[in-house]
This record gives structure tokens, sequence and C-alpha cells, in this order.
């Protein structure tokens, strides 16, 4: 199986080179982005009078950054703090440029890029390829050039560009002209696109070689998430159903992203179970998507950061070979999800994913592509301990609406 996945690799990091590449020439976002948005945990609140905490303004992203430096986020890889919608002024300035709302973000956008470079972090932020953001505000469909120029005069090193506002034929136009003002701009700007998004459920119908081409880094393929297991089922159904598609499109420097991780999130006052937690997080790694949280980070319980924090789980996530993984069995209560990682090992997750009781789930070695003679080890990733050595199959008992996730290396 390794030659077939050097021909895909190569097809498409051809193309990544040509599109993708820093200012020196290397490839923007070799492994998938990590990090923090605001998003899906605080939306478009911009009431500071009510809730003077939980508003979007520039003391949230301090607050985040700083919490994200001091609690061990950053050690751990996710080295970025994202503004999402709502930060702008309702006009552009004299000269046409975006500018922030001067009453929440007071410092403006440079200084807050400053403090948050300050600890060790890269600074996202929001835009779209529309008249208008999804929230009303000015959009940068025929400004993409002064756009690009102004991100990047402000320290921007992640652009998120959503795509309200705007149609089909705009997105064929707008996205990649964003993407060569970007590489213009003279800074290195990892770049989100929502491009697919936008183009409904099939994904073999999409244009993914124009968006590599066009620069996109990263790409949102479907709908919202929202913090319920409903929503996280939703995406894993689509990604298992329309897998074999989207991994011939994934590696160094383009992901697919599934969306925000939802670990410690407590908006609308409930949080997922820790077993549905773990869930996501390994699905997402299987899947090689961004792990981009979306949480208060001042209140996520103990539990939930030790998720997020898990280095063995990340490791598979951030796997240099960068091979995106699939769903190996058909759709159901149970499933079986498989990595191939570098170093010839694989990453499988046992997914009781409709389950009420614990079930005893297994898969065959000669499933998972292995000669069931040959001995593996086993190690389970977030208990972080070994299993022991296994021929035949492996065989967990796994918990319901919850996943085992395990390496898989050679013990010979």
């Amino acid at each position: 199986p390794y030659g077939a996945i050097a021909r895909l690799m190569l097809r498409f990091s051809l193309l990544a080179v040509a599109a993708a590449t820093t200012q020196t020439g290397s490839i923007l976002a070799p492994t998938p982005p990590m990090g923090w948005m605001s998003w899906e945990r605080f939306r478009c609140n911009v009431d500071c009078t009510s809730s003077p905490t939980e508003c979007i303004n520039e003391d949230l992203y301090k607050t985040m950054a700083e919490h994200m430096a001091k609690e061990g986020y950053v050690e751990a890889g996710y080295d970025q703090i994202s503004i999402d919608d709502c930060w702008e002024s309702f006009s552009r300035d004299s000269e046409g440029r975006l500018q922030p709302n001067s009453t929440r973000f007071p410092s403006g956008i440079p200084a807050l890029a400053d403090y948050i470079h300050g600890l060790g972090l890269k600074f996202g932020i929001y835009s779209d390829e529309g008249t208008h953001t999804c929230g009303g505000y000015p959009g940068s469909e025929g400004y993409e050039e002064i756009d690009a120029k102004t991100f990047a005069e402000w320290g921007v090193d992640y652009l998120k560009l959503d795509g309200c506002y705007n149609n089909q034929t705009g997105y064929q136009t707008g996205y990649p002209k964003m993407g060569r003002a970007l590489q213009n701009s003279g800074r290195n700007i990892t770049y989100s696109c929502s491009w697919p998004a936008y183009l409904g459920d099939n994904e073999t119908a999409k244009p993914f070689d124009a968006m590599i081409e066009a620069g996109c880094n990263l790409w949102r393929n479907w709908d919202d998430i929202s913090n319920t297991w409903d929503s996280i089922v939703s995406i894993m159904d689509h990604w298992g159903d329309y897998g074999l598609s989207l991994q011939k499109v994934a590696g160094p420097g383009h992901w697919n992203d599934m969306d925000m991780i939802m670990a410690g999130n407590d908006h609308y006052g409930k949080l997922l179970t820790t077993d549905q937690a773990r869930a996501q997080m390994a699905i997402w790694s299987v899947c090689a998507s961004p792990l981009i949280m979306s949480n208060d980070l001042r209140t996520v319980p103990t539990e939930y950061r030790n998720i997020l924090l898990n280095k063995e789980v990340i490791a598979v996530n951030q796997d240099p070979l960068g091979f995106q993984g699939v769903r190996i069995t058909p759709k159901g209560s149970q499933e079986i999800w498989v990595r191939n990682l570098s170093g010839e090992q694989k990453a499988v997750a046992l997914l009781n994913k409709r389950g009420t009781v614990k079930e005893e789930m297994s898969v065959s070695l000669k499933a998972l592509g292995l000669d069931p003679k040959t001995p593996v080890r086993v190690r389970d990733l977030f208990a972080r301990t070994d299993l022991g050595v296994v021929t035949e199959k492996v065989m967990l008992q796994v918990p319901p609406e919850g996943v085992r996730f395990v390496l898989l290396s050679s013990a010979a």
C-alpha cells in the first residue's frame, strides 16, 4: 500500500510546492495547523457591556493567548490564536482598508498581533470572499490585494477566508485572487479557504486541484460544527463516506478541515462527554484534520485539557507522512478507521459511534493490510500504555459514543 501512497503524495506535493510555499521556498502548513479560534465558543458576541469577558474584543484574544502559553498548549503544538468574524468596523477607512472596531479593539490589530507573537504564538484573522462577512461586516471581494497587504503589514500569519455573500463563479475567481495577493504580500500567511464548504455535499465534484493551485493550505469542506455529538457524528459520516476521494487531495501544504475541536467547549452550558471528546480527537487525527480548538481556555476542565494535550494522539495528527486515514468498514454503530503513518506504523480507531453500552470490537490484521501471522505491538494512545503483542486481530472493549485509539507497530 505504501507505493500507492507515494504516488498520490507525489502528485499533490508537486502542486503544493508550486502553490503553497513560504517566502523562502519551504511548504506552508507541512502538517495540519493547530491552534485556537473563537467562533464556536464565542460566536459574534459584540455586547461588551453585558458580556465583558465573553465578547469579541482584544482582551479576549490576549487572555486566550496567555492561557495557551502558560498551560502547555504551545508546547504541545497549538501555536496559533485566530480571530473569527465580527472584529471589524462596519466601514473601511478613507483609503479603503479594513479597520477594527475601535471600541472593542482600541489598541489596533498590529498591537494585538505583537502581543500574541510575544507569547510565542502565531496570529490569525478572518475575512470573507464576498461583499460582506457572514456577520455583515465588510468582505474582501474586490479588495483582495489591499486586504492581503493590510494583513501582512499587521503581522497576520493565518487567514480564514469565508464564503458568505458570493457564488460559485465568484469563488472560482476570488479565492485564487486572494491567494496570489497573499503570495505577493511579502509575508508567509497560511491560507484557509472555505470555498468547498459552499459547494454542497459531493466531495468528488469539488475543484480541489484549483484550490491547491490557488494557494489554499487548508479548506473547510462541509457543514459547520457545534458542540453536540450529533454534529460530530454527521461530520464523521461525511468523511467516512467520501474518505477515498478526500484522501487523494490531502497532504503537506493542503489539508481537508473537518472544523473545530469541541473538547472543553461549554457553549450553551453543556460539554461533550470525555468519551465523545476523545472520539472526536481520534477521528480528526486519523483524518489529518487541523486541530483548531474553540473553547474557553479559562474554564476547560482538567480531564478535557488532558485530552487536548495528549502528545501521542497529537503525534498521529502531525505525522510527517501527511497521509489522510479513512473508515474501512461500512457506516454503522461500530466502525474501524485507520491511518498509515511514517515508520510503517498504523493508527487505528475502534469507534463505538452509536452504541449505548460498552462493546467488544475487533479488527483483523489482514483488514489493516498486515500479515496476520506477523506480531504487532499495540499501544493505547489515550491511556498511554502498551497493551502487548498480538497476531491475527486487535480486540478491545470500547465505551458507548467513544473510541479506543491504538498505535500498531512491528514487534518483529
